[in-house]
This record gives structure tokens, C-alpha cells and sequence, in this order.
């Protein structure tokens, strides 16, 4: 018969206040990889589709309930810090006696599911599960100890270490998974005798052994997943960790990473075959490369969908749009939000796009701003054309038909139509409607003036 799993309930301690970030930021709201400490945590919780994710907050308040949101969350303030198994203990009452609880830290980002799934399997009625790591430097780690059989007798926190405790390298990590029935009974029993005055979570450890509730260890593969941000520099180990991981992961699924250090992958990206990413690319998910992508040093992309074999040049800013097939973007091109550049299209040095479709084969080479427009296939705009898309109150929209030519210079003043086939002569400010297939321009007669000399400095 197979194992009959328990309900799972989630219990995530994030009341820490962090002294050490030197922060006006709650420690848990620290940013790595452009996402809250305890949004990792959540992340790595949600996938195990909880019962309940119970998030024990107190530093930081409102602030922190603001900043991340989920469903299935139950929120506990702990109004006053007693230490990790009174933090629990707060959790408990909105808790069923027949679930498992998982306990997590809102400090831990890089945990992961596949080695929080292995420690449930150790879980049962009348066992709990203990996540240990072997650190070369255990400084700072409360400590296993361990009988003859190898089998779990106590954790001891490092301020209460003796001597020989001291030496031990196999740390807790303070991730447990344990009947709530059995949890409730143990945490009522906690007393704050430690040099902290605290109530320690880990001293169930002991009272589990003495009722003979078997204590199974699962020893992380590596100790990196459960190292904790403390103060900046832990933060900054933390962060070059994720960016190594996440780089090796997009190599491993085929693509080029011209140098994995220079990296920075921030939330889901998923990649085509042959893709090329180049030093100092920051890619914000949801990201989306189609086959045969190559971006270029420099680029920042964010929420940006790229269809195959588009190349995007050096030092280009892209924000929530689309981009289709065969595209040439860059160098030094931004492309802003709710922008859809159809296949073929070429948008180049200093050129700026915000609110708009770029419709198929069409391009906008160099110094040219396009704005709440509407473009229509194989159109070409000029360097130093500009969509006159605001009045200082409200945004007007240009629409530009297909096989338009815009002379370099042209102020197009919106709301205003450009027909099919119709040329703009260069240095024009068009403020009506131009018609299909003619040349409009527009521009005031040139003189000289005579006799006139230009001023010289005393």
C-alpha cells in the first residue's frame, strides 16, 4: 500500500528585523535576483501546493503584506520576538492537528522544491524530518549531535556549544517537517533556558528523541541552498549564486552564454535553440527567445516576448512588448511598454518607441521617437522624425499607412493620418491629414539676411 500523505501546511518565519542590513528595508524585503528574500521562499513553497501558506511577519508590518502576494496565504504577526518556536507557535492555532507542517525561513531564498519534496518523504505520524548542510565554516550554526549509530540526539545553537560541540561540521539549518499534533504538544513545553532567554524551535529536537519519534536527517546536497542573507556582503554571495545557477541552467538547456559571470537572470525565461546572450545581459521574466536570438552586451530586457533569429545590438532597452522574427534592433534603442514591432522590422541607434505597432518590414534607423502610433508595413521614417504625440495634457495617436516614406526632420503632429503609398517631404510639421500616394510637405520660405553679423564677445 503507499504511503498515505498528510495535508501540508507551510509556516515561513519572516519577522526578522535584520540590524545588520543597515536598512530601512525589512530583512525579508532585500532584494535578490529583483525579487523579495521571501518571495524565493514562497516560490519554492507554493510549488508544493500547500494546504496553507502561513507567513509569521513582524518587523516591517504592513509593509511586508503589501509587498508580496499570493493566494493560500495566512498572515501572523508576531507583535513581539521570542525566538524561533515561539514565532511557530503563533502560527499553530490556524493549523489542523493531521497536517505536516514544513517550517521555512523568510531569509533562505535559495532553498529548493526538489529537496523540500525529499524531506516530506521522511515525514509521517509519528517521525519528523530534520534538514541539515556540512559547512567547511560553521561559524554562527547551531550544531548535530549525534550518538554512535548516527542517529539525532539534540541541536545545540553555538553560543551553548562546548569545546568539542564546537567542531562538529553537519549544522542545522532550521528546516524541520513534523505532525502538527506532535508539534503543538512539543512547543508547548519549550522553555527559554539558553544564554538568548529565547524559546528555541530546535530544542524539539530533544523532546522528540526522549518520546522516541524517529528523527530522520536528510543532509543537503549542497550547503549553498541554505545559506542566509544577514547583512549586504551574505546578500551579495547570495545574489552571484543565483546568477551562476541560473546561467548554468540556460546552458545546460542549449544556449550561449558568452561569459556566465556577466549574466543577470531575473525570473522565467524560456530560449529557442541557438540563442546568444552576450556579457552584461539582464533579462527581468517572464522572457521569451524565439530560435536563432542574439543579444548583444549591454541589453536589458524585461517581460519581452522576441521571435526567432531577431538581433538585438548592444546597449538596447526593452520593456513589455513584443517583438517578431528576423527583427534588427539597436544599437542604443529603447523600446517602451505595450510596443508590438511586427516581423522584419528595423529599429535603430537612438531611436525611441513607446505605445505602438511597427507594422512588417518597416524601419526607423536612426534619431527618430514614435509614440502611440500605429505604423503600417514597409514604412520607412526618417532620422530626426518625431510623433508629436502629447498637448501637455492628453496622448494623441498617429497612424501611418503602408509603403510610407518620412523624410528625415518631420514633426508629425497628432492625431494625424498618413495615407498609404504617401511621401513626407524632410523638414516638414504635418498637422493634417496627409493623402495616399502624394507628397505633402510643409515648409516656410528661406531667406538671407543681409547686412547681419553675428555677435562677438567683449
Amino acid at each position: 500500500m503507499p504511503k498515505k500523505t498528510q495535508p501540508l501546511s507551510v509556516v515561513i518565519l519572516a519577522a526578522g528585523q535584520g540590524k545588520r542590513m543597515k536598512s530601512d528595508l525589512p530583512k525579508v524585503l532585500q532584494p535578490l535576483a529583483g525579487h523579495p528574500l521571501l518571495a524565493h521562499v514562497l516560490g519554492a513553497a507554493t510549488a508544493l501546493n500547500p494546504a496553507l501558506v502561513h507567513i509569521v511577519y513582524g518587523h516591517g508590518g504592513e509593509q511586508v503584506r503589501l509587498a508580496v502576494r499570493a493566494e493560500n496565504l495566512r498572515w501572523v504577526q508576531q507583535a513581539q520576538q521570542h525566538g524561533t518556536g515561539h514565532a511557530v507557535q503563533c502560527a499553530l492555532p490556524g493549523i489542523p492537528d493531521d497536517h505536516t507542517v514544513l517550517v521555512l525561513y523568510g531569509d533562505v531564498p535559495l532553498i529548493r522544491t526538489d529537496t523540500l519534496r525529499a524531506l516530506l518523504v521522511l515525514t509521517g505520524p509519528k517521525s519528523m524530518a530534520l534538514l541539515t548542510a556540512k559547512f567547511d565554516a560553521p561559524e554562527g550554526y547551531g550544531r548535530i549531535v549525534r550518538n554512535a549509530k548516527g542517529q539525532v540526539l539534540r541541536i545545540v545553537e553555538q553560543r551553548d556549544c562546548s569545546a568539542r560541540e564546537l567542531k562538529i561540521r553537519e549544522c542545522n539549518t532550521g528546516v524541520l517537517a513534523v505532525n502538527a499534533k506532535l508539534l503543538k504538544r512539543w512547543l508547548g513545553k519549550l522553555k527559554p533556558a539558553n544564554a538568548q532567554r529565547e524559546y528555541y524551535l530546535t530544542d524539539i529536537i530533544a523532546m522528540a528523541v526522549k518520546d522516541k519519534v524517529s528523527v530522520a536527517p536528510l543532509v543537503a546536497s549542497t550547503a549553498i541552498e541554505l545559506l542566509g542573507a544577514n547583512d549586504k556582503l551574505q546578500l551579495a554571495t547570495l545574489e552571484a549564486e543565483y546568477r551562476r545557477a541560473r546561467a548554468h541552467e540556460l546552458m545546460r538547456a542549449g544556449v550561449t552564454v558568452i561569459d556566465p559571470a556577466r549574466l543577470d537572470v531575473r525570473g522565467s525565461v524560456s530560449c529557442g535553440r541557438d540563442v546568444v546572450l552576450d556579457v552584461n545581459v539582464v533579462l527581468e521574466g517572464p522572457v521569451q527567445l524565439g530560435d536563432g536570438v542574439r543579444i548583444d552586451a549591454n541589453c536589458v530586457l524585461s517581460q519581452v516576448q522576441v521571435g526567432s533569429g531577431t538581433h538585438i545590438k548592444p546597449n538596447c532597452v526593452i520593456e513589455r512588448a513584443q517583438i517578431g522574427s528576423d527583427c534588427e534592433i539597436g544599437p542604443f534603442s529603447r523600446i517602451r511598454p505595450e510596443t508590438t514591432l511586427h516581423d522584419g522590422v528595423h529599429i535603430g541607434n537612438f531611436v525611441e518607441v513607446k505605445k505602438s505597432e511597427v507594422g512588417e518590414g518597416s524601419k526607423a534607423n536612426h534619431l527618430a521617437y514614435i509614440g502611440d502610433t500605429t505604423v503600417g508595413s514597409r514604412v520607412n521614417i526618417g532620422a530626426g522624425s518625431v510623433t508629436c504625440n502629447y498637448d501637455g495634457v492628453n496622448k494623441w495617436r498617429t497612424e501611418i499607412g503602408d509603403g510610407v516614406f518620412i523624410g528625415s526632420g518631420t514633426m508629425l503632429v497628432a492625431p494625424v493620418k498618413i495615407g498609404d503609398g504617401a511621401t513626407i517631404g524632410a523638414g516638414s510639421t504635418i498637422s493634417k491629414d496627409a493623402p495616399p500616394g502624394k507628397l505633402t510637405l510643409e515648409r516656410s520660405s528661406q531667406k538671407t539676411v543681409e547686412h547681419w553679423q553675428r555677435p562677438v564677445k567683449k
